[in-house]
């Protein structure tokens, strides 16, 4: 597959197979991928939990917060549902700016399941104490990113929008979902 076609399918997801688990292994290896993405001074403070416990996901589902686009899942039927999940730590020994390390690492995660055939979404919007809690996570370690994982269900298409086309995503007559992205010529600033 082409980079490029990496890119434009490693969207941000919101309706899956459920009946379709992600692999343990294939978890583990997008963790790997994360590992050799650049990090700020090479301080490595991302840490890792992968979760595919039915119990577990139902649990973290209900962690995302209303003001996320994937609040809606705690009411979608489980077979719609990611199967894994893989919530990204800032080890708050190692420091405490992630930005940079975790937007990379996430990233490479999700390019790494679309190339695997999977897809997923990265979640900021969740209830970060909850799942220190309920995964019994001490709290050096700060929940960043949760990146939602599984078979996607769905037909999303990238169309390209003029600077005053609405930004959010919107579901045709058909169930495709189409997502307006800027184009070079709105993006490309010139110098004097």
């Amino acid at each position: 597959m082409l980079f490029r076609d990496l890119v434009t399918r490693g969207r941000n997801y919101v309706k899956f197979d459920g009946s379709l688990a992600v692999p343990d292994e294939l978890l583990r290896s997008l963790v790997e991928l994360a590992c050799y993405v650049p990090s700020r001074g090479n301080l490595q403070p991302l840490k890792y939990l992968p979760v595919t416990d039915p119990a577990d996901t139902a649990a973290l589902v209900s962690m995302l917060l209303p003001e996320g686009s994937f609040a809606g899942w705690s009411g979608m039927p489980e077979s719609e549902r990611p199967t894994a999940f893989i919530i990204m730590f800032g080890d708050l020994c190692l420091g405490s700016d992630f930005g940079m390390d975790s937007g990379i690492a996430a990233q490479a995660i999700l390019l790494g399941a679309t190339d695997a055939g999977f897809g997923g979404s990265i979640i900021s919007s969740f209830d970060r104490e909850g799942v220190n809690n309920h995964f019994g996570i001490p709290s050096l370690f700060l929940p960043l990113l949760v990146i939602a994982l599984g078979k996607p269900a769905e037909t999303v298409v990238i169309e390209q929008m003029s600077e005053d086309d609405p930004v959010g995503s919107r579901t045709d007559a058909n169930g495709i979902r189409r997502i307006p992205k800027r184009v070079p010529e709105d993006v490309l600033l010139k110098s004097r």
